[in-house]
């Protein structure tokens, strides 16, 4: 177990990171003196952004004793806006073609990928596509194929934010890219082309140690999605009463099984660089 760090004693930095579509938006929160040179960074999820995880990036970097990294993706949050439609394999490219100018841009020699929902799948990508850099993959609430509850949950979201004050809401946080935001989501999911998408080529490309939370009430998603991507080598971990985001309805005990597994997989990390 690592030392806890009281979070006054946690920097905060932010980052703008060039990429060929416009600007990135990144953000770091740094302990003292952390326990391990190898941050962890965090996807958010479809309709995330750096603000919507609240205060669980700062809470793992206390717990953790860890530095911590978040970012919005291009055309969410405080990141330059897009206005394209998403390709079909987004969720890798975004592994493959942001991620490098993230690392770049802050120093970063390995990594831990951590993602929430969509966020999780790009988390597990990072890993596929960076095998020697990614030291292990977290997946929260995260998709491994396009569910009829997916879809059900998607089009439940969709009516909702027919009302203005759901809107209101998301332009909170995405400003004028709001409406842009919502419907990478639902127009991509709901898509006739996405229907056979799946993570099975990131997963049978994944080396390191891997991690899956999901909650037990999951409205996105059944526990078929986190035994799918755990399957014979990863660990997997439901939490009872919990829905699609654990880290606002339980961050401590969220950031609890995440510290936990981190400290038992400390050999898994050491094999795992031997066997590369």
């Amino acid at each position: 177990m690592v030392r806890r760090v009281d979070v006054t004693e946690i920097s905060e930095k932010e980052y703008w990171i060039e990429s060929p579509g416009g600007r990135l938006f990144a953000e770091s929160w740094t302990p003292r003196d952390p326990a391990s040179n190898t941050p962890l960074i965090l996807f958010h999820d479809s309709l995330g952004c750096i603000a919507l995880w609240r205060q669980f990036p700062q809470l793992l970097a206390a717990t953790l004793n860890r530095r911590v990294i978040a970012y919005d993706r291009l055309g969410f949050g405080r990141s330059d806006r897009r206005a394209d439609i998403l390709s079909r394999d987004f969720i890798a490219v975004e592994a493959a073609q942001y991620l490098p100018l993230l690392c770049e841009k802050l120093a970063i020699a390995d990594f831990i990928a951590c993602g929430h929902s969509v966020g999780g799948g790009m988390a597990i990508w990072a890993g596929a596509r960076f095998p020697v850099q990614c030291k292990a993959v977290i997946s929260i609430a995260a998709q491994a194929f396009v569910e009829d509850r997916t879809l059900a949950g998607i089009r439940v979201a969709e009516k909702e934010f027919e009302l203005p004050e759901n809107m209101n809401r998301l332009a909170k946080y995405h400003g004028d890219k709001a409406e842009w935001v919502l419907h990478a989501w639902i127009d991509t999911w709901l898509a006739p082309a996405f229907s056979d998408w799946n993570l099975d080529a990131a997963l049978q490309s994944l080396r390191c140690p891997q991690l899956t939370i999901h909650g037990e009430h999951d409205e996105f998603g059944s526990v078929a999605h986190p035994r799918r991507i755990a399957g014979t080598h990863g660990e997997c971990r439901i939490l009872q009463g919990i829905g699609h985001t654990p880290h606002k309805e339980c961050p401590e005990l969220l950031v609890e099984v995440i510290e936990r597994w981190l400290s038992s997989a400390d050999v898994a990390f050491a094999k795992a660089a031997d066997d590369r």
